[in-house]
C-alpha cells in the first residue's frame, strides 16, 4: 500500500518516499517503519531538526508551514513527525516553499491533558516520542515541539539523557528587555531546587546567553526580594555565596522588575517561581493587548490615531511577541530540545527551527559540559 502511494505521489511531482528504520531495540517483526518523504536536496552534514507536528493546539498546519519556512530561510533540514497522510497534505497545502525536509510517520498523539509520564510509557509511537527518538538515534540533532510540555521534558530527559555534570535540566525562557532579551531559568522543570542546582542553571544560562544570544560576558543574577545580599530565603542566600566565586559575571540579587531592565542577562530561580513569573507575564501581556485594542477603537479620533500609529504598534508588538523568539530551550540534556508555546503559530515554529540551528552551531552543550566540569572540581574562580 505504501509503495503504491509512493508511486502515485512521485507521479504527481511529490518527492518519493523512503522507509527509515524504527528506534534501536524495536522488534522488526510486526513493526511498521517510519515513512519518510524526502524534499529538495540530498542528505548531508547540515543540522537536522525533528519537529513534532501533532501535539500543539493549532495542529499540523502551523507546525508544517513553520518548519518548512524555517528550513527554507536557514538551510536547516527538518523532519516532520506525525500522521504521514496529514503531513503530506499539509506539505502540498504549503505550496512552493523551498525547504529540505522528510516526513516521519507517528501513529499516536499525546494530548495536552494527559499525564506526561503515563503518556510516554503508553504511547511509544506518539509524535513526541518519535521525534525525540530520531534525535537520540542520530537521525536529527534537535527536537522541536509545541506539545504537552511535561511529556516533551520527560521524553527528552529519559531518552536523550542528561549532560554528564548536569543534575537537573532547566527550561530557559527569553524575556524581552531593554537592549536585548534576558534569559530566565528555571521556568518550570524543577519545582524544588537546591543551591547546587541554581549554580548549574547560572552556568548553563550564561553559556546560552553568550553562544545563542551573542551576549559578551553575560551578567547573572539571582531572583530575590531585594538587591541586598542579606535578602531572600535560605536557597537564595546559599546560592549567592556559591555564585560569588563562580566562573561567571555574578551581579548578585535582582528583583522581578530587573528582568526587563536590560541590566542583567541571565536570571536564575527555582522552577516554581520561574513558571509563576512566566504565566503572570503572559496574563499581563494579554490584558494590555486587550486594553489597547479597546482604547484605540473607542471612537473616531482614537481609530484615526491607531491608523497613524500602526507602524509603531507593529514594531512594538514585534519586540514583545513570543513568536519572534521561537520557544524555550531545555538546557542540560544531550543533543537539543526546543519547547514551543502550545498555541504556536507558523511564525513561532519557523523561529524555533532557526533557534534550533543556532543552538547547534553555537556549540552550547560542549561549553556547558566544560564549564560545569570545572565548577564541580571546585575551580570556581573566574579566569583573568
Amino acid at each position: 500500500m505504501l509503495a503504491v502511494q509512493a508511486a502515485e505521489d512521485a507521479a504527481q511531482g511529490v518527492p518519493a518516499l523512503r522507509v527509515l528504520c524504527g528506534a534501536a531495540g524495536d522488534s522488526a517483526q510486526g513493526r511498521e517503519g517510519q515513512v519518510l518523504m524526502t524534499g529538495a536536496g540530498a542528505r548531508d552534514k547540515k543540522t537536522r531538526v525533528a519537529v513534532d507536528c501533532m501535539g500543539a493546539d493549532r495542529g499540523p498546519e502551523a507546525a508544517v508551514r513553520g518548519a518548512l519556512e524555517g528550513s527554507g530561510q536557514t538551510g536547516v533540514e527538518v523532519i516532520l513527525v506525525g500522521d504521514g497522510d496529514l503531513l503530506r497534505r499539509e506539505v502540498r497545502a504549503a505550496g512552493s516553499v523551498e525547504a529540505r525536509f522528510e516526513i516521519a510517520h507517528a501513529s499516536q498523539v499525546v494530548e495536552m491533558d494527559e499525564s506526561p509520564a503515563a503518556a510516554i510509557r503508553r504511547k511509544k509511537d506518539s509524535s513526541i516520542v518519535r521525534a525525540v527518538r530520531l534525535v537520540r538515534d542520530g537521525e536529527a540533532d534537535v527536537v522541536v515541539s509545541g506539545g504537552n510540555t511535561g511529556a516533551v521534558m520527560a521524553a527528552a530527559t529519559l531518552l536523550l539523557g542528561r549532560l554528564g555534570p548536569v543534575e537537573r535540566p532547566a527550561i530557559a525562557v527569553p524575556f524581552p528587555a531593554r537592549g536585548g532579551d534576558t534569559i530566565l531559568l528555571d521556568a518550570g522543570a524543577n519545582v524544588d531546587c537546591r543551591p547546587v542546582h541554581l549554580v548549574q542553571f547560572a552556568v548553563m544560562g550564561s553559556v546560552y546567553a553568550a553562544r545563542v544570544l551573542g551576549k559578551r560576558d553575560p551578567g547573572v543574577g539571582i531572583l530575590s526580594i531585594g538587591a541586598e545580599e542579606s535578602k531572600g530565603n535560605e536557597l537564595t542566600k546559599e546560592t549567592y555565596q556559591l555564585l560569588s566565586s563562580a566562573d561567571l559575571r555574578f551581579l548578585g540579587n535582582v528583583e522581578g522588575r530587573d528582568i526587563f531592565s536590560g541590566e542583567v542577562d541571565v536570571v536564575v530561580c527555582d522552577g516554581f517561581v520561574g513558571n509563576a513569573i512566566l504565566k503572570s507575564c503572559e496574563g499581563i501581556g494579554e490584558m494590555l493587548e486587550s486594553f489597547v485594542r479597546e482604547e484605540m477603537t473607542r471612537g473616531l479620533r482614537t481609530k484615526l490615531a491607531a491608523v497613524l500609529a500602526r507602524e509603531a504598534f507593529r514594531n512594538l508588538w514585534k519586540r514583545v511577541d513570543y513568536a519572534e523568539r521561537g520557544g524555550a530551550t531545555l538546557l542540560g540534556v544531550k543533543k537539543g530540545c526546543i519547547i514551543c508555546h502550545g498555541n504556536s503559530s507558523a511564525k513561532a515554529v519557523r523561529n524555533a527551527v532557526r533557534l534550533a540551528g543556532n543552538f547547534v552551531s553555537g556549540g552550547v552543550n560542549g561549553e556547558i559540559e566544560t564549564r560545569l566540569e570545572r565548577t564541580s572540581r571546585g575551580d570556581m574562580g573566574r579566569e583573568g
